[in-house]
């Protein structure tokens, strides 16, 4: 009988010691390497003050065969292509993290803005030339034939463009809506240039922010009249806008709360939102993000989402969204971390060739593009550690391989990590339990 008690207690302490609660401290680490992964997947010339030291300068010569200078940006993965629609699609949800959650990033909030000018700059270059954007730098075929180091790397930097002859709508969308979330300030302009734009133009009532697109809310800034421009029509067009964007923004709340008629949205045992089995987490993090962007919309305006007879609360919002946060930071079936160097056990053999390689710190000498495979083969851990660095994660069964091999699982991605730092300094704010 003692026997059965004791393996009782021993039971009870375990499940308290590996299911505990977050604590904003807990999540401010998470945000710091949230953001420093970003570190690891640049390309160009790295400044001296970078922390992830075992990285060096690449691709420097981007772009030169084609008379354009494409030097900089970020690796979207673990290969050294640079594609424009996530480098965009990275660079829109870094800023709108910011806008939407800086106030919380305290000490992180200059490098989360950093992160940020890294893609906007490259972005910025890949549309200097009028009527052209240049959407790729690497042959994807070619590089994966190869598993060498970004400063290695000795395949084809063809480059590729869209143009007016050549279209290529939603990477040109997407890159217009980085650049756009990218510029956004808080702040009115007719504070910060009083004197001169007032009492002329001045703005009485700020930005409102809302949309819908995509099934994702994105930021678009609609600049209230000023006192010179009131015309009832504008406004009773923007009030039937606005109801358009949140009734579709409801049906996507609706589709992921379990128990309301409108639910379509898959779950695994272990309460990890699944959308599909290749990377998973780039849509737990986006997810996560939408619904506190949303929450945060429904508490300042004391608003709720309607879902049938189920009536839901930014509460209820915020609640998904800390499950999906916490599972990826350990509360899982595994008790596993899927953010690299987070808690005490992540994953060790994840799918990046910069990560896998030995860094030429270590290792000056090249390594060749075969030569490499016996690290991707190899059952060692990564020898350089990608810090912040969110997996693809698990399958619907929350079953997952620490294999290099198994890209689907083991690679990161920047628009995985991306919405994630937004939703870290959400739970980062000392007062995030208030809701």
């Amino acid at each position: 009988m003692p026997r059965i008690s004791s393996l009782f207690i021993m039971l009870i302490l375990c499940l308290s010691v590996t299911t505990r609660a977050f604590t904003p401290r807990d999540y401010r680490d998470a945000l710091e390497k949230s953001i420093l992964f970003f570190e690891g997947q640049r390309s160009g010339r790295l400044p001296r003050n970078r922390q992830l030291n075992w990285r060096g300068d690449s691709g420097l010569s981007d772009g030169v065969s084609y008379h354009v200078d494409l030097v900089g940006g970020y690796y979207d993965a673990g290969d050294n292509v640079k594609f424009g629609l996530p480098m965009a699609f990275t660079t829109t949800m870094l800023s709108w993290s910011v806008i939407e959650f800086g106030d919380s990033m305290h000490d992180q909030l200059s490098n989360a803005k950093d992160a940020v000018r890294w893609g906007t700059d490259y972005l910025l270059k890949a549309a200097a030339t009028p009527g052209t954007l240049y959407v790729q730098v690497g042959d994807p075929n070619l590089d994966h034939k190869c598993w060498e180091r970004p400063e290695d790397m000795d395949t084809p930097r063809t480059v590729y463009k869209v143009s007016t002859q050549n279209p290529g709508s939603e990477v040109a969308a997407e890159t217009a809506a980085a650049l756009a979330a990218a510029s956004i300030y808080r702040g009115s302009y007719s504070d910060s240039l009083n004197s001169v734009v007032c009492p002329f133009y001045c703005s009485y009532s700020g930005m409102n922010f809302c949309g819908v697109q995509h099934g994702f809310i994105k930021l678009r800034a609609i600049p209230r009249t000023c006192h010179t421009f009131s015309p009832m029509d504008f406004l009773q067009e923007r009030v039937q806008e606005f109801q358009a964007y949140k009734a579709h923004a409801d049906n996507f709340i609706c589709s992921l709360i379990p128990g309301t008629n409108e639910y379509q949205a898959q779950y695994s045992p272990g309460g990890l939102l699944i959308k599909q089995s290749d990377s998973n987490l780039q849509y737990v993090t986006t997810t996560s993000f939408l619904l506190l962007a949303y929450a945060k919309y429904l508490g300042s305006n004391g608003d709720i989402t309607s879902c049938g007879s189920s009536v839901i609360t930014a509460k209820k919002l915020i609640s998904l969204a800390k499950q999906q946060v916490d599972y990826i930071l350990g509360n899982n079936p595994a008790k596993m971390s899927y953010m690299v160097g987070f808690g005490n056990k992540y994953p060790l053999h994840i799918h990046h060739r910069g990560s896998s390689l030995p860094s030429t710190h270590t290792h000056p000498a090249r390594i060749g593009c075969n030569d490499g495979f016996q690290y991707l083969n190899s059952g060692s851990p990564n020898p350089n550690v990608l810090v912040g660095a969110i997996l693809g994660g698990p399958d619907s069964g929350d079953g997952f391989s620490d294999d290099r091999n198994n890209y689907r699982q083991s690679e990161p991605a920047t628009y995985i990590n991306a919405p994630f730092v937004g939703a870290a300094a959400f739970f980062a704010a000392e007062n995030a339990g208030y809701w």
